[in-house]
Order: structure tokens, then C-alpha cells, then sequence
């Protein structure tokens, strides 16, 4: 464990080009020294699921506590010694006789996925810079929220900023798998700790560039449910010198064929309504059309036809059902007793499971085909498009980069924001942070974040914490 002032930390040499210090979208420069420090030393600190993320709590524990924090309002604590969640409140003024409102929470988490150094142009767990990005394992997941709610909770503490209702951060372990996830333990069994009018996921959002050109902040207020089905045709088999028409190979193939031609139905919600409308902003003719047709009621099925050839949009339209792994037979010389195919679903937040899994039955139109769900899908609701928290990214986003459209998403992946969802905890995921949407690299080889979008990020957290806390 390391801890250091802030008074060291000013000495630190900024490592980011000079010209960024010149720019009204980041923070003063002793913020952006700070978090580079911060991000530097997250990174050379392995978390990934062996290791555990006690001892970056621990490193993240000593910085805000050097900075004023009272150690009574910071707790590391945990399923296990090396599975430790940090739980940091910044408490508001003293509370008057009305009763005091929530507080609201952000929440990021500790832990990374793996990464073999051998696959990598560079050392993962070592922040390097280079060509206008950081390099290391968690510098886009998401190591760099990390140190982005730490930077701001010195500079507020700094500021001698008084909160009007408590801020709440989670720090957590095991949200890229494992067995100790972090926010449902905390749920389970310190959910005093982080309750909260709602949270703030900084692991969701995150500003969209294309072609260069930074075009969406979106404000994620839901996600897709993760549900597995097993399909499976069993057949007494035999030798394959005398060969059956009934064949569980070719039984199940068919059915895959006939669920690859299958669409879900369109079903639009509040968020994803919003999400074309606004995205029709930046687009004409055909497109622009399309996206504002599939957002009336009824919607226009032919255009829904046309902007499902995107995946994404596709995706965003309905639940989605493929099939992901295959398995069959038992000998090159013998009939196949068994075919199994996995088929992995993102159903949309109100869907039904076991709706989804009859359905399958109808499409496959075979009863040879048994059809099981195979995982216990977290069951989660979307939050609704809540307008002071839009009002605040919106007026934000305007003023540190004007043109940028905000829009609500439904997220076709998974975050815990999932986990605080279905346990009644509205949810909102945005971050400022901006990337390349052509160049993803979370949980990928040379995992990056763009330097400028790094110290940017720092800032709109800043204006943003700030925004929904208010001040006295």
C-alpha cells in the first residue's frame, strides 16, 4: 500500500502533452496530474479475478484519506480478505429538522479481465503513453472511472464543496465475473451502505466518436437480459454403415436453420424511443426516415426491416436469439445419440424467460427438440428516462462540446447497473468519457483510452457530480 498528499502529488510531472492544459474541457492542471497518478497507479496494481481487488481499495483508501477523508466514512469490506469493495461518502451539511434527502450514488468498479503480456505491444499493467493514448489493462474498463471519481472527490474536498445530500461511491470487485460480485454482495448484505434516489454507473454511456468526429453522450437506462437455452435431440444412434433417416444431427440442424431465418417482434420502450428519435437527428434521407417511422405506434415494419441490417440497431429493435456453440455424437463409426446446441438470448427488460423459451419451441417446430433454460437470468427493469438527470448531461455535454446530442440507450451487453435495477435503484450510465466506436479494445489486446479523453472524462464527471449534488 501507497499512499501520498496532495501536496507531493502537485510535483508530479504531468505526462500528457502540454497543449491539453490549454483546453476549457479539462480540468486545471494539478487535477489532471493527479489523476494520471491515480490511473498510473491502478493500473500497475493487477486486479483481475486471482488477485482480487483488496490492495487497490486499500492504495485508493490512503489517497482520501491523506486528502481530509475520515476513515469513519470509508469501508473496504467483502466476501472474502482479497475481494474488497471501497464505499466512500462525502457527507452533506449538517441535517436540519426536515428529513434529509438520499443520497445519490456512482458507482465503478476495481477488478479487470485477464491479459497475457505476451499478447500485448506493451506491458498491461503498466500505464504506458504513446501516439496520444495510455495503454494498460483497465484503462477504458474502467480503471479510468475509477480514477476520475477519486480525482473529483479530492478536488471537491479541496474546493471545500458542501454537498446538500450525501455522495456516495462504490468502488467494487468481481463485475467482470467471478464468484463475489461486488454489488450483489453489497446488496445483499450492507445495502444501507449504498442506498441511494438513484445511481450514477460510470461502467455504461460513454461518448461516441465517428470517423473522428464526436457525435453522441449517450445516458444508458437500461440493458438486455441474459438468458441461455440448451436445445438438445437424443436418438438411439447405431452403426453408421446402416444409417436412419431420423438422424439428431440433421433433427437439430434444421431447427437452427429455421431459427436463423426468425425475427423477434419489433417492441420499442421509452428509452429506446428516444434513442432513434434523437439519433435521426444526425442523419438524412432514408435513414432519417427509417428511424423515425420504427418510433410510431405502430411501427413501420418495413423500415424496421431496412435498419435491422445494422446489428446494433437490430439489436435494439427486439430480443435477439443465436445460436453461439454446437456439440454432437460420440464416435466418427457411430449414429449420433445426441446434438446439443447452445443458443445464447438478450431479451429486452420486460421480456419473460420462459415466454422466450416457448416461443423457441414454435419457431424450431419440432417436438424432438428439448429446449432448456440453462442459467438463471437476471431479471431487471428499465429505469425510466428520468429528465433532471438528461437536463443536466444535455446542458453539460452543450458546453464542453457543442453538437453533441444526449440520448437514452438500452445497452445490448450487461453491467451491474443490472444488479441495483431489480433490486429497485434507478439507474443511469454515462461517463463523458469518448471513443471510437470502430475501435473498441475493452477487455481486448492494447486495451486504450485517447489521453485527451482521459483528462476530458475527469472534467464532465466534475461538472456533473456537482450538477445533480448541488451545493450550499
Amino acid at each position: 500500500m501507497r499512499s501520498a498528499t496532495f501536496a507531493a502529488l502537485l510535483a508530479i510531472e504531468l505526462a500528457a502533452p502540454a497543449r491539453l492544459a490549454a483546453s476549457p474541457t479539462l480540468p486545471p492542471l494539478e487535477y489532471q496530474r493527479l489523476a494520471h497518478e491515480i490511473l498510473r497507479e491502478l493500473i500497475e496494481i493487477d486486479t483481475t479475478h486471482a488477485h482480487g481487488a483488496t490492495r487497490a481499495a486499500e492504495v485508493i483508501a490512503a489517497r482520501l484519506q491523506a486528502a481530509g477523508f475520515s476513515s469513519a466514512d470509508m469501508q473496504i469490506i467483502g466476501p472474502r480478505p482479497e475481494k474488497g469493495n471501497l464505499i466512500v461518502r462525502y457527507r452533506a451539511a449538517a441535517a436540519d429538522p426536515a428529513p434529509r434527502v438520499k443520497p445519490i450514488l456512482f458507482l465503478s468498479h476495481l477488478d479487470v479481465v485477464e491479459a497475457r503480456p505476451e499478447d500485448w505491444s506493451v506491458d498491461p499493467f503498466k500505464l504506458t503513453e504513446q501516439d496520444g493514448y495510455f495503454y494498460g489493462r483497465g484503462t477504458l474498463d474502467i480503471k479510468d472511472e475509477v480514477a476520475n471519481l477519486v480525482t473529483n472527490l479530492i478536488r471537491l474536498k479541496a474546493e471545500g464543496f458542501v454537498p446538500t445530500r450525501d455522495i456516495v461511491v462504490a468502488l467494487t470487485d468481481d463485475e467482470e465475473g467471478g464468484d463475489a460480485n461486488g454489488v450483489a454482495w453489497l446488496l445483499e448484505h450492507h445495502r444501507d451502505l449504498i442506498d441511494s434516489e438513484y445511481v450514477i454507473n460510470t461502467d455504461a454511456g460513454g461518448g461516441q466518436i465517428v470517423a473522428g468526429k464526436r457525435l453522441r453522450n449517450p445516458v444508458q437506462t437500461s440493458e438486455k437480459i441474459f438468458a441461455t437455452y440448451r436445445l438438445e435431440v437424443t436418438h438411439p444412434g447405431g452403426h453408421s454403415s446402416m444409417p436412419t433417416r431420423d438422424n439428431a444431427i440433421y433433427r437439430l440442424a434444421d431447427g437452427l436453420h429455421k431459427l436463423a431465418r426468425f425475427d423477434f417482434p419489433v417492441e420499442l420502450n421509452e428509452t429506446t424511443r428516444g434513442f432513434f428519435t434523437r439519433l435521426a437527428e444526425q442523419e438524412s434521407g432514408q435513414m432519417q426516415a427509417d428511424m423515425l417511422a420504427v418510433t410510431r405506434t405502430p411501427a413501420d415494419l418495413e423500415a424496421a426491416a431496412r435498419l435491422s441490417e445494422s446489428p446494433l440497431y437490430n439489436a435494439t429493435l427486439r430480443t435477439t436469439c443465436v445460436a453461439t456453440m454446437l456439440e454432437a455424437g460420440h464416435a466418427v463409426n457411430a449414429l449420433p445419440q445426441r446434438a446439443l446446441a447452445t443458443v445464447q438470448c438478450r431479451l429486452l427488460p420486460d421480456s419473460d424467460p420462459e415466454e422466450v423459451r416457448r416461443r423457441l419451441i414454435q419457431v424450431l417446430g419440432d417436438p424432438e427438440i428439448v429446449v432448456t433454460l440453462i442459467n438463471e437470468p437476471l431479471l431487471s427493469p428499465a429505469s425510466p428516462v428520468r429528465p433532471d438527470v438528461m437536463e443536466a448531461v444535455e446542458q453539460i455535454t452543450s458546453a464542453m462540446w457543442p453538437g453533441v446530442i444526449v440520448l437514452p440507450v438500452m445497452d445490448v451487453w450487461s453491467t451491474d447497473g443490472a444488479q441495483l435495477r431489480r433490486a429497485g435503484f434507478p439507474v443511469y450510465g454515462v461517463s463523458g468519457v469518448f471513443f471510437d466506436i470502430d475501435d473498441v479494445r475493452a477487455h481486448g489486446r492494447d486495451e486504450r483510452i485517447a489521453v485527451q479523453a482521459f483528462y476530458e472524462g475527469v472534467e464532465f464527471m466534475y461538472r456533473l457530480i456537482k450538477s445533480v449534488i448541488r451545493g450550499q
